[in-house]
């Protein structure tokens, strides 16, 4: 399941200092950095890179700084990891790729660049409110057909 790659994207993102939580806004994950105005940082779980997960991304990047797709490495690596124009797609679009190993180690495939300002201030100031709301981390990104435990809750 999608939820498998959760602990250990997170990780990775709150290594470099974001504090980021689950299912915020839609997002499987959000991190928000220490400064003011905060840099968001989105990530899009997905157990294969595929068409949809791209898609979400490019949905993400009008509320965010960063847009990152994370999914799980093929066993013998031959996956779209592997493919040179999925990687191509993801940087001419600013999208970062991470893959994530059975062993929950996280790589970075393809580094996550802003290439164009296309922000929605509406859509970004409500989950930057929702993230800032929340107590803990009480969902765990990439999970489907459950509640999602949110601010007002």
């Amino acid at each position: 399941m999608e939820t498998s790659l959760y602990l250990p994207v997170k990780t990775f993102l709150e290594s470099f200092g974001y504090e980021v939580k689950g299912e915020v806004g839609g997002c499987d994950l959000v991190g928000l950095s220490e400064a003011d105005p905060p840099v968001v940082v989105i990530c899009e779980l997905k157990l294969t890179f595929n068409l949809e997960l791209i898609l979400q991304a490019v949905d993400r990047a009008g509320v965010s700084d960063e847009v990152w797709i994370a999914a799980r490495i093929s066993a013998k690596g031959r996956g779209r990891e592997a493919d040179k124009r999925y990687r191509d797609l993801c940087r001419r679009l600013g999208i970062g790729m991470l893959g994530v190993s059975d062993q929950g180690e996280v790589s970075v495939l393809v580094s996550s660049v802003s290439p164009m300002p296309r922000t929605n201030p509406k859509r970004r100031t409500r989950l930057v409110k929702e993230h800032r709301k929340r107590r803990g981390d009480p969902a765990v990104g990439g999970s489907t057909k459950v509640p999602v435990m949110t601010a007002y809750r």
